[in-house]
């Protein structure tokens, strides 16, 4: 996927709404911090999930983080590749190592996410604040 087509979450998440579904993945930038994951905890089929809430954990060699939903919705798949080379969201996050895909209610969520040029503003203030 293109990420500038993405809509972003402060927590490094992305989400592509397309129509009532929603394929939400990690940022570069949280997949190149977490370093080489080694594990991710799919979510279960049929989860509700709110948007600002987490949808899974995803482990790598440094720690464990939480993956925020970006919106809110049902989960009805997962990226099973990710069971055997989790590895896939170092290597191409905003593509094989999409995590999971949700059916959304209310598809004006995205609104208030970043859009690309808003979420590299927002990685410059965070970089230069630590």
């Amino acid at each position: 996927m293109d990420p500038e087509s993405l809509k972003y979450h402060k927590e490094h998440t992305w989400v592509k709404v397309s129509g009532k579904k929603a394929t939400i993945g990690i940022t570069h930038y949280a997949q190149e911090a977490m370093g080489d994951i080694v594990y991710i905890d799919l979510p279960e089929l049929d989860t509700a999930v709110e948007a600002n809430t987490e949808l899974t954990e995803i482990e790598s060699t440094k720690t464990t983080s939480a993956v925020i939903s970006p919106v809110s919705g049902t989960v009805v798949e997962v990226n099973e590749g990710l069971s055997e080379a989790p590895e896939l969201i170092n290597e191409d996050p905003y593509g094989k190592g999409w995590i999971a895909v949700l059916t959304v209610e209310d598809e004006s969520e995205g609104d208030d996410l970043m859009d690309f040029s808003e979420y590299e503003k927002y990685l410059e203030e965070e970089v230069k604040l630590k």
